[in-house]
């Protein structure tokens, strides 16, 4: 079955177009969402990967429809591809179900991967500068050692002007759980120049 997921950002914006072009498709089933592409919640799209099948085609207008980010659209495709289904972008040239297309995801899947070995390399550059300058990270209390390794790293990411959804993507958290993370931190969001990372020996 061929299954459309047509997304626009506000309420003022028309899905018409997206709709239309996944009719003319063959979309048996349209699965249509008004919501910002940076809301981690998108109802519509999970309910559409709860009912996926195999041999299904998820039919998108534009990849940017579906992802948040890179590493976001090449998660959603490794789950769509684990259900034994495939996607099609109109707009983009992209199909899963061909060797090519396969072929652009896993290149699309190891882009991501170098994305995010050099943000760690570079947070831990960055730990071993602070170090170096005698500073320590801070041990937030009530965390596990998992979530103070993720709360030291969103601080550094953070201190070098990285958006907050940015930091949350990369991190695999909500923005709330970022902010208590900031918060034990000791940074008073808003001012990242000014923000105190790390306690003092």
């Amino acid at each position: 079955m061929k299954i459309g997921y047509a997304r626009v950002s506000t309420k003022d914006q028309n899905l018409a177009m997206q709709r239309d072009a996944l009719k003319a498709e063959g979309c048996e089933r349209i699965f249509e969402e008004k919501i910002s592409g940076t809301k981690f919640e998108r109802p519509e799209l999970q309910r559409m990967m709860e009912q996926l099948r195999e041999d299904d085609i998820v039919i998108i207008w534009k990849l940017d429809r579906l992802g948040r980010s890179l590493p976001d659209l090449v998660r959603l495709v490794s789950e769509i591809q684990a259900k034994g289904a495939g996607l099609k972008s109109l707009n983009d040239s992209i199909d899963t179900t061909t060797p090519q297309g396969k072929l652009t995801f896993h290149l699309f899947a190891a882009l991501a991967e170098f994305e995010r070995e050099i943000i760690v390399d570079r947070t831990k550059a960055g730990l071993s500068a602070a170090r170096a300058r005698g500073r320590v990270g801070g041990r937030p209390k009530g965390l596990s050692k998992k979530a103070q390794d993720k709360a030291m790293i969103a601080a550094t990411l953070y201190n070098q002007g990285r958006p907050v959804r940015e930091i949350s993507e990369h991190l695999n958290i909500s923005k709330s759980t970022l902010y208590r993370y900031l918060d034990h931190q000791g940074i008073k969001l808003g001012n990242p120049s000014q923000a105190t990372t790390f306690s003092q020996k």
